[in-house]
């Protein structure tokens, strides 16, 4: 059964919201987003036992005049944040919680139904990611989930395991103490178990997730599959990402990232 489509104005009557205009900058052409003063507070259906999906914050700010899809900053003791804390944003984050923007946009899964999905990503490509995920449901491009990797616990197998659409959750990359572009909210990915991550080390092959094994043929045609062909990967990639999927010394068909280069400039090293 399909969620329960609602739109924009129908969430912000409900709960009251007020939001507040958005002035837009980016290291990718205009995409960050600086919030201005406002309240906001939405809801919506989650897996059982995770918390709502209610956005909100005071200084929030909203972005988007399509119904459906809007942006809110993130404060502490918002909804957001209390669905956040000690997860994806753990108590080592060294990300300011100010360059974080939730993100709520439509999708559509693979029987065409749709869902009212979200995101936590860095406001430097939230404008950006925001306007590729309305270009992709009004292509009825599919994505089968699309919740805060908190609902899992912040464990990304699980999520993965799962199919969920994803971005922020803070980490260190392994053995050092340089931030992942996952950790800074600057890398997406989408339709995980059908597009796995896959390494090979010491002639063992590495699959995230596990179950995704059966999707690593990318010769195969299977759903939900990203490849050059596929819509999703011509947008983020004309956007100005990067395609884990042509990396040369491993593949992460599910993952979209800001180049290096610019994340340097938005977090100098």
């Amino acid at each position: 059964m399909a969620d329960k489509c609602i739109t924009r104005r129908d969430m912000l009557r409900a709960s009251g919201l007020v939001f507040a205009g958005m002035a837009a900058s980016s290291a990718l052409g205009g995409c960050a987003q600086a919030a201005s003063s406002g309240a906001a507070q939405g809801s919506g259906s989650t897996p059982q036992g995770a918390g709502s999906q209610a956005a909100g914050s005071q200084g929030a700010a909203s972005a988007g005049s399509d119904e459906g899809f809007f942006i809110v900053g993130i404060e502490k003791g918002d909804e957001v944040w209390k669905r956040i804390e000690h997860k994806s944003y753990k108590d080592d984050c060294t990300v300011p919680l100010s360059d974080l923007r939730y993100l709520r946009a439509l999708h559509v899964d693979l029987e065409g139904n749709v869902h009212e999905g979200e995101m936590v990503c860095n406001k430097a490509i939230a404008e950006t990611v925001l306007d590729i995920l309305r270009k992709l449901y009004e292509a009825k491009y599919p994505i089968e989930r699309m919740r805060l990797v908190d609902d899992y616990d912040a464990d990304d197998e699980t999520s993965m395991r799962d199919n969920n659409s994803s971005s922020f959750n803070f980490r260190f990359i392994s053995h050092t103490t340089r931030v992942s572009k996952h950790g800074y909210g600057l890398a997406v990915d989408i339709n995980t178990l059908y597009n796995p991550y896959v390494k090979e080390v010491d002639g063992v092959t590495h699959i995230e997730p596990e179950t995704g094994a059966p999707y690593v043929d990318r010769t195969a045609s299977f759903p939900y599959k990203i490849d050059h062909d596929d819509l999703c990967y011509k947008l983020f990639v004309e956007r100005g990402f990067e395609w884990g999927g042509d990396w040369t010394d491993r593949k992460d068909y599910q993952h979209f990232e800001l180049p290096t280069e610019k994340v340097n400039e938005l977090y100098p090293q």
